[in-house]
């Protein structure tokens, strides 16, 4: 125990950190070869906050712990929901919502989580269901860049916040951005698998399944991305990125964190996972659909998604 806990928390820690370089080589890669700063900012970000899902998810299929990919997925995105957006509101006070939100995100956001639901209620995700969600998550992408039309105030600050964080040179890609691409992918990769054999490990010394440590401390550990960029833009008053970045992550986790480790191997869905963790990503989905239609999320809403966040633990530990 003593052995596997560290090497769980520093795996944990340099895959969420090295997610993060390789997502900040890319950002400033894609600004480099021409890509809109808008487009890089709501797929890249998104796409880079749930890299720590994604691989880690891959490894738990290599390591023959595939009961770990939709625990992950579920947990991740009840955490975003419950404390990462509930902490984003009560911090920032009120998290103003657009009306392509209402109109595009919040409508993926449901049908993402009923579908991945559907596909998991039978205790497997198998192959072609896989295929399904993989789907979900190419319709997402393109509708989202190439249909929606974005209000141009929420477009420019998207931009804005995506050329301050990488601050571009003109003209010039800097050779950190390379190291970070190189360097962030090799430590991926390495952290990703020491991750999931601390939890295999660990659930053997605690006596319970991985499924139970990765729908926990996994989900929480990579939805660090996820509540720091929300924290830091809700602190900055850019509380549209705070709700998007968590929305645009959660349908790339129902969709692609899962439906990509399915096309390699079919996924058990234990029964906690089933039984607790699909109600809570459902009332959380659901609950986030209704606060939004108003099109703000006031601190007050954001203090009972956090009561929901320690229910949910509390229900998986057997604690209430």
């Amino acid at each position: 125990m003593a052995l596997w806990i560290p090497i769980f928390l520093i795996s944990l820690a340099a895959l969420v950190k090295s997610a993060d370089w390789f997502t900040e080589g890319a950002e400033e890669l894609g600004l480099f070869l021409g890509v809109p700063s808008y487009v890089v900012g709501v797929t890249i970000v998104a796409i880079g906050t749930s890299l720590p899902e994604l691989v880690s998810s891959l490894f738990a299929v290599a390591e023959g712990s595939p009961q770990v990919v939709a625990g992950n997925a579920i947990g991740s995105n009840v955490t975003n929901i419950f404390l990462v957006l509930g902490l984003a509101a009560i911090l920032g006070g009120r998290l103003c919502v657009s009306r392509e939100i209402v109109r595009i995100d919040l409508p993926m956001l449901a049908g993402s989580a009923a579908l991945m639901a559907f596909t998991a209620m039978d205790g497997t995700i198998s192959r072609s269901e896989g295929m399904l969600l993989l789907a979900g998550a190419v319709i997402y992408g393109f509708y989202g860049i190439r249909i929606s039309r974005p209000d141009p105030a929420v477009r420019a600050e998207i931009e804005a916040s995506v050329t301050e964080d990488i601050k571009p040179m003109r003209g010039r890609l800097r050779p950190a951005v390379f190291v970070k691409l190189v360097v962030g992918v090799a430590v991926l990769y390495f952290a990703a698998e020491y991750t999931i054999r601390s939890v295999i490990e660990l659930s053997k010394l605690l006596g319970v399944g991985p499924d139970i440590i990765a729908i926990s401390a996994v989900a929480l550990g990579t939805s660090l991305p996820e509540l720091v960029v929300s924290i830091v833009a809700a602190r900055r008053g850019k509380l549209e990125i705070a709700i998007g970045n968590v929305l645009g992550s959660n349908v790339f986790n129902a969709f692609a964190v899962v439906g990509i480790p399915a096309l390699i191997a079919p996924l058990p869905v234990t029964s906690t996972v089933i039984s607790i963790g699909l109600p809570f990503m459902g009332v959380a989905t659901v609950l986030y659909f209704f606060m939004a239609q108003d099109r703000e999320v006031t601190r007050w809403e954001g203090m009972p998604l956090i009561l929901f966040y320690i229910l949910f633990l509390g229900k998986i530990f057997d604690l209430f």
